[in-house]
């Protein structure tokens, strides 16, 4: 039972006396005192004005100097009501007595010889009286001491508030605390297992971890101990934070979120000081996640070609890290998720078993897997009845779960700019055209002479494309501007896990076409082959440095998986090889090219029809390709 006391002590609690109220008045009575000295001043004047307008006119009653630098001047009373003395300042309770002027002075010495020789030359009844004076205002003192009073009391009323704990996140005072979000069973995340398509094995390890968390006993009576840490890997989008909010909502334990990022400050020591603090918290209602996004921005190598590179603090912090994550210091029903699309720039401490013990790689969906993130971001959408699923993730191979949300999204839009109530099936290809191609420029000029180059460098590509066996699909022509294109041609890519020398070799001669279409039909080139010349030299040296499927070169790879050759300042092989893979790549690219103008010229009479359909029309559909250049053997797209 409690006590009756404490009770009544809970009800009438003694208020004590409230500084504040000390604080309010006293800043009250010095600002009264500044206006009151205000009012209470007198107009300052020159000497000139002084001899001119009141010592020759006979109006000067007397001068008191204070501190021998002040002359207050006081003017006869029936002298006031002249003119001259209409802009004297009004004083508090309209008293006349003064001072009613005032002048400074520079040298007592001076301001007396002065006002000696200009009383000799004018006649005057009485001499005026001068008297010096030493005086101590107090108000003057309480306004200059006003600023400082002001700074002092602000940091008294900051000091009371951290001292009983009022300054939440200020961080001005709390620069070493976690900034970690928590996300607990009374303010659940909305997302869950079931909004997250696709990952089907990524989604049976986290919700391992899940399960963990609300019945351990399921585990730990087999001896088996729950992984410290998870470290998701993947490309952007693939759905790494969408992965950690699920667990958020599915866990009925706290979840404490934050980037990497938010540990590094410009303070020395605050990046372990949060991360201490993180841990701190997370001990406190364990069991527990955190989830750290972006863990490369504070797990960087401390590799010795980064030694230039480093920060000190990023450094410590690191430490710090590795220390809670597997140091003596007990960190039971702590569960640490992390993500990060830079896997080879992290520290091998931090990936070694008992850290993150975990890797889930969450790679681009397959068909399958599209078809699946499609449905969830469709549920929203109202859509046509023939829109077919199956088709949306035919056409968005290599798509991520972002780039799909993103189609879903500018398809929904575009049907709305053109007042539609349900989204249709061209919507979604013209929102795919745009994510892939950028925005349709129709009102951009180009002359006819241009035109006419743009068009037959598309049915170069087309027309080549469509004769080559181990090509894409091809779909559309199109010579509109798209972003920074000019024209595009737009293909239904098949997914291969492997990819062929023949294929490498056959989608050279198509990226080749417009160029050799352009030299085939005008006898010269442009500039228009710039992106395509590109991807053909840097898909050269993958084939030759890479993949090893050149003869001359050999089998042998330069590609490094883990990093370390972006680090070199130099290729990671001499001279001798460097000649010879520059001359391997430059005699296949000639090869390919030189194929690539054979086949136009075996159909140079479909690449002019196409072209002049181009001109007329601006886009070639499937059908239109189909009329030109016949039906395309579907078997001889097969590896």
């Amino acid at each position: 039972m409690s006590d009756p006391q404490d009770n009544l002590k809970g009800q009438n609690p003694k208020k004590g006396i409230n500084l504040y109220w000390f604080y309010f008045f006293f800043l009250f009575f010095l600002l009264m005192s500044y206006l009151f000295n205000a009012t209470q001043g007198a107009k300052e004047i020159s000497w000139l004005e002084f001899d001119e307008k009141m010592l020759q006119q006979g109006d000067v009653a007397k001068i008191i100097v204070v501190n021998k630098e002040t002359a207050k001047i006081y003017i006869k009373g029936d002298r006031l009501k002249a003119k001259r003395h209409k802009n004297i300042p009004p004083r508090i309770g309209g008293s006349e007595a003064g001072p009613h002027y005032s002048m400074q002075l520079g040298s007592v010495e001076n301001f007396e010889n002065k006002l000696d020789e200009a009383q000799r030359n004018f006649v005057s009844e009485d001499k005026i009286e001068v008297r010096y004076v030493t005086s101590t205002s107090w108000s003057n003192i309480l306004v200059w001491l006003l600023p400082f009073f002001i700074i002092v009391l602000f940091w008294v009323f900051m000091f009371r508030r951290v001292g009983r704990g009022q300054m939440g996140g200020n961080p001005l005072f709390n620069f070493g605390k976690s900034t970690a979000k928590l996300t607990g069973h009374d303010a659940k995340s909305k997302v869950t297992f079931e909004d997250v398509a696709g990952l089907k094995e990524a989604k049976i390890e986290v919700m391992e971890v899940v399960d963990f968390l609300k019945n351990p006993d399921h585990y730990t009576k087999l001896g088996a101990k729950i992984p410290k840490g998870v470290l998701f890997v993947g490309p952007p989008g693939t759905g790494k934070t969408l992965m950690a909010k699920a667990v958020a909502g599915e866990a009925q334990v706290p979840f404490f979120s934050l980037s990497g990022s938010e540990f590094v400050e410009m303070f020395v020591g605050v990046g372990a000081s949060r991360v201490r603090d993180l841990f701190k918290r997370a001990k406190d209602k364990a069991p527990s996640i955190i989830f750290i996004d972006e863990i490369d921005a504070v797990g960087r190598s401390r590799h010795k070609a980064h030694v230039f590179q480093s920060n000190d603090e990023r450094e410590s912090t690191l430490n710090q890290l590795l220390a809670e994550l597997d140091g003596f210091g007990e960190n039971t029903g702590v569960i640490v998720l992390a993500a990060t699309n830079r896997p080879d720039v992290l520290d091998a401490a931090l990936l070694r078993p008992g850290r993150f013990d975990r890797h889930i790689y969450l790679e681009l969906p397959n068909k399958e897997e599209r078809k699946e993130i499609f449905n969830v971001h469709l549920r929203p959408i109202k859509r046509a009845k023939d829109i077919e699923v199956d088709l949306l993730a035919s056409l968005t191979p290599g798509f991520s779960g972002a780039d799909i949300a993103n189609i879903c999204n500018e398809a929904a839009l575009i049907a709305a700019r053109k007042k539609k109530n349900l989204v249709e099936k061209e919507d979604f290809v013209e929102a795919r055209d745009r994510i892939v191609g950028g925005l349709e420029r129709k009102s951009q000029i180009i002359s006819p002479k241009e035109k006419r180059i743009i068009a037959f460098h598309e049915a170069g590509h087309a027309v080549v494309s469509w004769h080559l066996h181990h090509v894409d699909s091809l779909m559309k022509v199109s010579i509109i501007p798209r972003g920074k294109s000019l024209g595009a041609a737009w293909y239904l890519p098949e997914e291969h896990k492997l990819v062929t020398k023949s294929q490498f070799m056959d989608q050279m001669c198509a990226l080749l076409g417009g160029r050799a279409a352009e030299e085939l039909i005008f006898n010269e080139i442009s500039t228009g082959a710039l992106d395509d010349l590109e991807k053909v030299t840097k898909q050269a040296y993958g084939m030759i440095a890479h993949y090893g499927l050149d003869e001359e070169v050999g089998p042998i790879s330069y590609y490094d998986s883990t990093g370390g050759n972006e680090r070199l300042l130099g290729r990671p092989y001499g001279e001798g090889m460097a000649r010879l893979i520059d001359n391997e790549v430059q005699d296949l690219i000639l090869e390919m090219y030189k194929k690539t103008k054979g086949l136009l010229i075996e159909h140079k009479g479909e690449l002019e029809q196409l072209a002049q359909l181009l001109l007329e029309k601006e886009v070639a559909e499937r059908e239109d390709l189909e009329q030109i250049m016949g039906k395309r053997n579907q078997a001889s797209q097969s590896v």
